[in-house]
């Protein structure tokens, strides 16, 4: 009954979804029949058909990615339902959420909730894993909580990226891309052999593009015009060898520079702040009129990031004899993985606020090794596995803030205009804080305000099992246990070398009588004080420029030990369906919120304040999953209709939110996604060379009703909307849909084309769901056409991402020191937000000599 349900809930959808690993078959001459029912996945870190592993899985094969123009994991999106890939401050700091589930990456201490793989090694954040991945045999979806075989950080899903492995034969490959944007790209693969038992492969490419946002930089010191571009070079060599027949070793050596200027924001709401930048910049400040598609943006410091990727994995895979036949693997891996990034904190072309581009002032690094050791079999009963794996992760992060000249005056007239427009107005409402702290105009915030280290080390050891056993021959029960235990130690040091003499003089034993003179002759009501003072010493006191952090050093530790596992059965009612049920409990670790930390009273949980924070700690973040999924193969093999109901209940979900001078960690108690996933792959017998597929899926993602802390309760608290709540980034529809057909040329040639569409249903972009950061529906559609020779030579191929040039934002924020209430229509309020890509389109040739 259930079967016969789902299958008629899916074929009543207009866009059906998909699980895609087979690409359409090529239009020759081949009499031999290509079936999607044996698509293979590793799922469950072993070769298992598709159509029979219990978990919700889109595979998605090299034909289809290039098809679609994927090169990373952000454009894998277009691909999977569900799947929604953002990037905020530099392309360092990308997050992958599945059905609405994941954690905001702008801060390094918090881990991913959906887990990037490549090539069976772990990385340690989304921003990690995103870059160029080369040649592609798949890329494996895995929605829902993974944790039990992949291990740390899965709680959501995960994206498993397989490459091409090398193989005996000589190949020379390559492909030229020229396109709009000024982008240009090419890349190219040799494979060959040593010996009868030794192959190799390489892979070597460069790319590079023109910015997609216009930038006014007010004549200095920023000298780019541009941003958004992109210029990268990647290299992946492979080898290959096999001492015996039941033996094979496979080294793997990457390297990945990106050299870019990334990521200027626009403006969509010009609030009041918006005339008092305009009057300290070189010229307009921000744009006139907010109008964020015009791709104009306003910077007057860099945005040069200088991103590297490198790397080296050894895997080894040995059958055996031991315990009647099984496989011994291991996958032994060193990365080391750092980042440079300037930044505008204020996104205008006054000169507030920024970091320069060093890498004493600006950098993030990874160096991480990790080991698997995986011991596999089966018997007529039982598949079997038992693993172990290890981590060492050190962390190294150095960031600075320097203030610029028309930040002191900023925050005066700001402040000014806070307590009445018109006092704002007045020639000395830009010596506010100069008056306020007995300092000289432009001494009271200048220079180098803030340089802070964070040093972590995380050690992560956990023991693994994953058995099914075939309890008759429809019916598969399967068990995974794992049980981990994660080690953290982080030094940090804080440091202003300015000495902060603002804030010094604010808190000094005269400030408060200062300032409150400093008011009163400037025409602020005697009565207003005793609720503008505390403004004045708050603003006056924010992170950067805070001396109560100069000379702080903290320690801090942490110890989880953890279990968590699945439970599975699945029952195959005849050749065509099979249905499954699951539960799991997925599990990611806490960790240290890695930035100024300040609160009313010490505590991370307390309110706005300036009282530094000792413990920057999060806890855990669990899940509870159930699924009840049906997978159906029709027409001899060429036909899969899949379904999934999931209901997935988050304890202590890591929510990460900038509330405008900087990043806050909270630990939600409760967050529930709910909904149905369904999927469609069909390759009409009758009409050869085509392929139709998509997926559709309906997520309600909400937070519980009841969050403690002062941060929820309305109308003061910045996060007060989110109590009962649908999640950021959680449209409650989302669809993939996706042609490709190819057929014959005359004798010698085919033609392929493809074209694909996302949809996405209205969703808030902003993690405190500031109406002003909601994004309407959107669909974004990609096509490409080619021509080539039918034994696959050459082709030539005219391509469009996003044709139809839809607008779209990827996230939405508060502009810097420019919100000063969570209310939706505050008119002081101005907001800024990264933009997704326009219409992008060109030419590739590709050729194959083998």
């Amino acid at each position: 009954m259930l079967a016969t349900a789902v299958f008629t809930a899916l074929v009543s959808i207009s866009v059906p979804a998909t699980a895609q690993e087979q690409a359409a078959p090529a239009a020759d001459d081949s009499d031999e029949p290509v079936t999607l029912s044996k698509m293979i996945v590793t799922a469950q870190k072993r070769e298992e058909l598709m159509q029979d592993v219990p978990i919700s899985v889109t595979s998605l094969s090299e034909q289809v990615l290039q098809d679609t123009g994927v090169r990373d994991v952000k454009d894998l999106q277009v691909l999977v339902p569900g799947l929604t890939v953002t990037s905020t401050q530099s392309e360092a700091l990308t997050t992958a959420r599945i059905r609405g589930i994941g954690t905001v990456g702008d801060n390094a201490g918090l881990e991913s909730s959906v887990g990037v793989v490549i090539d069976g090694v772990y990385r340690p954040r989304n921003g990690v894993g995103f870059g160029d991945l080369g040649e592609i045999e798949r890329i494996e979806v895995l929605k829902g909580p993974q944790g039990t075989l992949f291990g740390k950080n899965t709680s959501a899903g995960v994206v498993n990226v397989i490459t091409r492995r090398p193989g005996y034969s000589q190949s020379l490959e390559g492909e030229i891309t020229v396109g709009n944007y000024g982008a240009f790209g090419i890349a190219g693969a040799y494979n060959d052999s040593f010996s009868d038992n030794v192959a190799f492969r390489v892979y070597a490419a460069k790319r590079e593009r023109d910015g997609f946002l216009d930038v006014r930089t007010g004549g200095n010191p920023l000298r780019e015009t541009e941003d958004g571009n992109q210029n990268f070079h990647s290299f992946r060599g492979q080898l290959l060898i096999e001492p015996s027949d039941t033996w094979d070793i496979n080294v793997i050596a990457d390297y990945t520079s990106r050299e870019e200027n990334c990521c200027s924001a626009v403006t969509t709401v010009r609030g009041g702040t918006a005339p008092i930048i305009d009057a300290l910049s070189p010229d307009e400040g921000v744009i006139p009129v907010a109008d964020p598609f015009r791709r104009l943006a306003y910077s007057n410091r860099s945005t040069e990031q200088d991103i590297k990727d490198k790397g080296i994995s050894v895997e080894s895979n040995w059958d055996n004899d031991w315990f009647g036949g099984s496989t011994l693997t291991s996958i032994t891996a060193w990365r080391d993985w750092q980042t440079i990034n300037g930044l505008d904190f204020d996104y205008s072309s006054a000169d507030l606020l920024y970091r320069p581009p060093s890498a004493d002032e600006a950098f993030t690094g990874f160096k991480t090794v990790t080991s698997e050791y995986r011991l596999s079999g089966a018997t007529e009963s039982i598949d079997w596995l038992f693993g172990l794996f290890y981590s060492d992760e050190d962390l190294d992060r150095k960031e600075s803030y320097r203030i610029g000249n028309a930040y002191e005056p900023y925050l005066s007239i700001a402040i000014m205009s806070l307590v009445n427009p018109a006092l704002g107005q007045r020639p000395n409402a830009a010596t506010l804080y100069a008056d306020a702290t007995g300092r000289a105009p432009g001494t009271v915030f200048a220079g180098y305000a803030a340089q802070d280290s964070h040093r972590q080390n995380a050690k992560s050891l956990a023991f693994f099992t994953n058995n099914t056993w075939h309890a008759t021959d429809a019916l598969d029960l399967t068990l995974g246990l794992r049980y981990t235990r994660e080690d953290k130690e982080l030094t940090s040091v804080y440091t202003n070398p300015n000495g902060s003499p603002g804030c010094a003089a604010l808190l000094g034993p005269s400030g408060q009588a200062r300032i409150a003179n400093a008011l009163l002759t400037r025409g602020v009501p005697a009565t207003a004080l005793p609720a503008v003072i505390p403004q004045v010493i708050g603003f006056g006191c924010l992170p950067w420029a805070n001396v109560l952090h100069n000379g702080r050093i903290t320690q801090q530790e942490r110890e989880e030990k953890e279990w968590s596992g699945t439970l599975k059965a699945a029952y195959r009612w005849n050749e065509a369906v099979m249905t499954y049920v699951s539960a799991a409990r997925g599990y990611k670790a806490g960790g240290f919120n890695l930035d100024r930390v300040q609160s009313a009273t010490g505590l991370s949980s307390a309110g706005q304040g300036i009282v530094p924070v000792a413990d920057t700690s999060f806890p855990g973040e669990f899940v509870d999953s159930y699924e009840l999924g049906v997978k159906t193969t029709w027409a001899d093999g060429n036909l899969l209709l899949n379904a999934t109901a999931f209901h997935q209940t988050y304890d202590g979900f890591q929510l990460n939110s900038f509330l405008g001078t900087s990043f806050v960690v909270r630990s939600i108690p409760e967050v529930v996604s709910k909904g149905i996933d369904t999927e469609i792959l069909w390759q009409p017998a009758a009409v050869k060379g085509l392929m139709l597929q998509g997926g559709l899926m309906y997520a309600d993602t909400r937070y519980g009703d009841n969050i403690p802390g002062g941060d929820f309760v309305f109308p003061t608290g910045a996060l007060y909307k989110l109590p009962g709540s649908q999640v950021s980034f959680a449209p409650e529809w989302s669809a993939t849909a996706s042609v490709t057909y190819e057929w014959g040329v005359g004798d010698s040639m085919v033609g392929r084309f493809n074209v694909g569409a996302k949809y996405m249903s209205e969703f808030n972009t902003g993690s405190d769901l500031d109406v002003e950061k909601a994004q309407d529906a959107y669909t974004v559609v990609n096509a490409r056409l080619g021509l080539g020779a039918r034994n696959k030579r050459w082709m030539v191929e005219l391509w469009g991402l996003n044709i139809f040039d839809e607008e779209y934002q990827q996230v939405a924020f508060d502009a810097p020191l420019q919100n000063v209430s969570p209310l939706p229509g505050n008119p002081f309020n101005s907001y800024n937000a990264f933009l997704g890509a326009p219409a992008t389109y060109g030419v590739t040739f590709r050729f194959n000599y083998f």
